[in-house]
């Protein structure tokens, strides 16, 4: 007997569909991920920056017959396709916003026509306008997420957050080989020092998560600040060499844990 996987309907997900000659050469310049080798039916994770390297826009583009979805947060929509017009000049691309519906499955493989999520296995897979009745709601999806130790755009804000500390290049948000992007430089320059001073780790802890802001800390010392969360699990920017005895975050005692997938990493 088959297991059927959890399937959520992403409400706070929006598409932008980018097509035109130029679309894969334009988007490729642009992103933290590399477009020109994007087939369809694949999806990749990626960012758009700001030119000092610090997030403006988590992503994934999802390759198609002749151009690309942009999955994006629907809040940011319209503020995606305004900065990529602004980018766009001579360009003989077509920005628009698409309304297909974006879906989450995880657990049990779902079957034809979903696309393996590139960040981790775990997470599932995504699919775009598929005929698949939502068995969970996104805050189970985001529970799912959160219990893997993975940020999400609650965590990094605008303009705020290097993508690096948001983990995307150990989650395949980040492509170091493929040549320009914006924001390159700063990314490309943190990467080669080696060492990562600051990163999204989750929290473990009972009950209620401490307040977004809060700051976490080691004894009196300040060791990073919580981001989102939920009962008992929460997501904070960590100072990693400040991780060795007892934390606390609105006086509540917590543990930071390394998820598995970035056991292996600084």
């Amino acid at each position: 007997m088959s297991t059927q996987p959890p399937i959520a309907s992403l409400s706070s997900r929006a598409l932008i569909a980018v097509s035109g000659e130029d679309w894969r050469g334009f988007l490729h310049g642009l992103i933290t991920q590399d477009v020109e080798t994007l087939v369809d039916g694949e999806v990749r994770f990626g960012a758009l920056l700001n030119p000092q390297g610090r997030l403006l826009f988590d992503l994934f583009v999802v390759g198609r017959p002749g151009g690309a979805w942009i999955d994006v947060e629907r809040a940011n929509r319209d503020a995606l396709i305004l900065r990529l017009t602004m980018y766009r000049l001579r360009a003989k691309v077509t920005i628009a916003a698409d309304e297909t519906p974006v879906l989450a499955a995880w657990g049990a493989d779902p079957g034809p026509g979903w696309l393996a999520d590139p960040r981790l296995p775990a997470l599932g897979w995504r699919g775009y306008g598929l005929d698949a009745a939502p068995t969970a709601d996104e805050a189970a999806y985001d529970a799912h997420r959160l219990a893997l130790g993975v940020p999400g755009p609650a965590d990094w804000g605008v303009e705020q957050t290097y993508p690096i500390e948001a983990n995307f290049d150990l989650l395949h948000g980040i492509d170091f080989h493929k040549g320009c992007f914006i924001g390159q430089e700063t990314t490309s320059r943190m990467k080669r020092r080696g060492q990562i001073k600051n990163r999204m780790l989750p929290l473990a802890f009972d009950g209620p998560p401490p307040a977004a802001g809060a700051e976490l800390l080691n004894g009196e010392r300040r060791a990073g600040e919580v981001l989102s969360g939920a009962n008992g699990r929460a997501i904070a920017l960590v100072r990693l060499d400040r991780l060795d005895g007892p934390l606390t975050a609105d006086g509540k005692a917590v543990r930071a844990e390394t998820p598995e997938w970035l056991e292996a990493h600084p």
